[in-house]
């Protein structure tokens, strides 16, 4: 599914789906993916809410940023906040993933003033920004040309499904036209790839410490659906953090690594819905 709407901001393009209609739910995708990570999920939600998922500029979009835009997790926080502010979105229910629920927390204890409701699935926090396997990825992006080589064999779909892939991120394959889509963009544009590169030299997990000091503080209802499996955001993470969160559960997912929207798309739609009800 294409997106079918775009927005200019100050920071540049973005590129989103919009359908449904009822209490606004937007997704945040992580590194090196794009919305269409969700594309099981909302045809489960959209008959009861208004499910809005944008492609976020993490190294799977199509139209650069603007040379000036603040690339880092903090800058991202802050252009979610722009485009929420810039369709005018109230009492959002915010879902996020991998690297995007990093930058949630950022933007839940920086500018919570349009957030209602937070559900983070597995994802980067506290000292976990990135995890380990992907810190080669941040080497990668302080040496000239160098992410560009190394991201070569990722035209193979092979590779793709491997664990120099996707592969620790799934139980079950995403079809291959899936992760082509998500790696095409920065291997043949330059300007992509340049804000892939802003945002790996950004990522510093101080400031995951540092949110999850304020998410103290953070009161609104939060919902943790964590992969009891997953391998890459260990379920150590999520039970620190229900212990932060004043007012936070976590709902264990079962048969499922770090993108439970692949895996288990019913599941964590079922628990979407249930807890914007009842928040």
């Amino acid at each position: 599914m294409e997106p079918n709407h775009q927005i200019e901001l100050p920071q540049g393009t973005i590129r989103y789906r919009d359908s449904g209609s009822g209490s606004p739910i937007v997704f945040v995708h992580g590194l090196l993916v794009d919305g269409l990570l969700w594309r099981k999920v909302t045809p489960l939600l959209e008959g009861e809410f208004r499910c809005i998922v944008p492609d976020w500029p993490l190294g799977s979009h199509r139209i650069p940023l603007a040379p000036s835009a603040d690339c880092s997790p903090r800058g991202m926080a802050h252009l979610i906040a722009d485009f929420l502010e810039s369709q005018g979105l109230e009492e959002v229910t915010l879902v996020a993933n991998d690297t995007g629920g990093a930058i949630a927390q950022l933007l839940v204890t920086e500018r919570p003033e349009r957030i209602g409701r937070l559900v983070l699935t597995p994802c980067d926090t506290y000292e976990n920004f990135l995890p380990p396997m992907f810190k080669p990825l941040q080497w990668l992006a302080r040496v000239p040309s160098a992410l560009r080589l190394a991201a070569q064999p990722m035209r193979s779909a092979m590779v793709r499904r491997s664990p120099l892939g996707f592969g620790l991120l799934v139980k079950r394959p995403i079809p291959d036209e899936i992760t082509w889509g998500w790696i095409e963009p920065s291997l043949i544009d330059r300007d992509v790839r340049r804000d892939v590169i802003g945002l790996l030299r950004g990522i510093d997990s101080r400031d995951t410490l540092a949110a999850a000091e304020k998410l103290r503080d953070f009161h609104r209802p939060t919902l943790l659906a964590w992969a009891r499996e997953d391998i890459v955001f260990k379920l150590r993470f999520a039970e620190r953090l229900a212990g932060d969160i004043p007012n936070a559960r976590l709902e264990l997912i079962e048969d499922s690594r770090s993108f439970v929207p692949e895996d288990q798309p019913e599941r964590l739609a079922e628990l979407i819905g249930a807890f914007v009800r009842e928040a």
